[in-house]
């Protein structure tokens, strides 16, 4: 085994000088060609510091003081690399500031520190390759992965490398029983769990993936939207009730663009774009995947955004707890015997409006504002097996 030595350096940032003409005190750390630096926490005179004698000097109180916290922090870094010498698997600098730290090395890191590492790193990366609503969602995730091992081991947390087959099998067992879960829910949790699995081995957190011989169930659920009956019911039916009108109008709206509650919420003049065929368009970024939203403005919708126009806003706000209990009651009036929230809009867009009118599969793609192909392949599959059948009946009296 080839022995490398550990050094420690410590230096002072001067670009950093506060209002008291002191320095930020900086320790680096150098092990097998890598480094870590770090701040000690300690304001320095950048008079009194001796780089080469790594003191600050002449010998008095204050200086003395500060000698003796670097004396300290070097002593303490030197406990955690023989420590980590002891132990039989291979370390770097970074296990080193760790075991100084306090913290897990690598070969130690528990699933809940790992799931802290990745919400920390993807905090950071909201806006840029990340949005807050996905960012919360693996908030969410660790919450109801802490339940399981306080539940099922008592403790508060669990090691990586103790991560098996049977920790997996386990947890999809109490989602299913204790917590009663739909399935769809549990395949997506599982897939933010299997997701922090391989961050922690791309950071060499851990070598094996426990998912490997784990079958991540899909579960398929039915696609639920508005025939071409019930949309023109509702279109043409108006509401004494002004809550019901205008939430039936939204509604209506996001019909014939396929705008998702958020989208619907945050739509802006400045989103009303003239493109080069001379209609208006509708362009802005989709919250859930960060992808463009382009999307043309068909009659029905230009009438609603008509009716509702003003300085102020071009549709009525209202939260989606409230639009989703209106919609049972509409739902209820017209006899319509499906659950309606805001998102049968957009099932209703994809299929009833588009799909149903002979709209290939990758325009209806890009005007959902999918991230993939695949996911509109997935979710709406099973309409175009039916479109396909009616064509091929038309076919077969065409034939006779």
């Amino acid at each position: 085994m080839i022995s490398y030595k550990l050094h420690i350096l410590f230096y002072i940032d001067k670009v950093k000088i506060n209002q008291k003409g002191k320095c930020p005190m900086k320790c680096r750390i150098t092990y097998n060609k890598k480094r870590k630096q770090f701040s000690t926490g300690i304001f320095i005179n950048p008079n009194i510091w001796k780089s080469k004698e790594q003191k600050a000097k002449p010998p008095n109180k204050e200086n003395n003081i500060i000698n003796s916290q670097l004396s300290l922090i070097s002593q303490k870094i030197n406990e955690a690399f023989l420590m980590l010498q002891i132990l039989p698997n291979e370390f770097d600098v970074d296990d080193i500031y760790r075991k100084f730290k306090g913290e897990d090395s690598k070969e130690e890191i528990t699933l809940l520190g790992a799931y802290d590492l990745h919400n920390e790193k993807t905090k950071k990366l909201i806006g840029v390759d990340f949005n807050e609503l996905s960012w919360s969602r693996y908030i969410e995730s660790r919450r109801k992965v802490a339940e399981f091992i306080k539940h099922n081991y008592n403790r508060s947390d669990i090691k990586l490398k103790q991560l098996d087959l049977k920790f997996i099998k386990d947890l999809e067992y109490y989602w299913k029983t204790e917590k009663k879960l739909r399935q769809a829910t549990i395949y997506r949790s599982m897939q933010r769990l299997k997701k922090i699995i391989q961050f922690s081995i791309a950071e060499n957190y851990l070598q094996r993936d426990p998912f490997n011989l784990y079958k991540n169930k899909k579960h398929k659920t039915k696609i639920v939207y508005l025939s071409t009956q019930e949309l023109k019911l509702l279109e043409n039916h108006n509401f004494s009730q002004k809550r019901l009108q205008k939430v039936k109008d939204l509604f209506v709206f996001c019909c014939y663009t396929g705008l998702a509650y958020t989208e619907m919420s945050n739509l802006q003049a400045n989103h009303l774009v003239k493109e080069f065929d001379g209609n208006t368009w509708i362009k802005m970024t989709r919250q859930k995947t960060n992808e463009l939203i382009s999307v043309p403005l068909l009659p029905q919708a230009k009438a609603i955004l008509d009716k509702y126009r003003t300085e102020e806003a071009l549709l009525p706000k209202i939260s989606n707890q409230k639009f989703n209990s209106y919609m049972k009651e509409i739902a209820e009036v017209l006899g319509i015997n499906k659950k309606l929230t805001h998102h049968i809009a957009r099932k209703t867009f994809a299929t009833t409006v588009l799909l149903y009118n002979d709209v290939p599969m990758e325009i209806v793609s890009k005007l959902l504002g999918h991230s993939k192909m695949s996911v509109t392949q997935d979710s709406y599959g099973e309409v175009v097996q039916k479109k396909v059948s009616i064509q091929m009946q038309k076919l077969k009296s065409k034939l006779k």
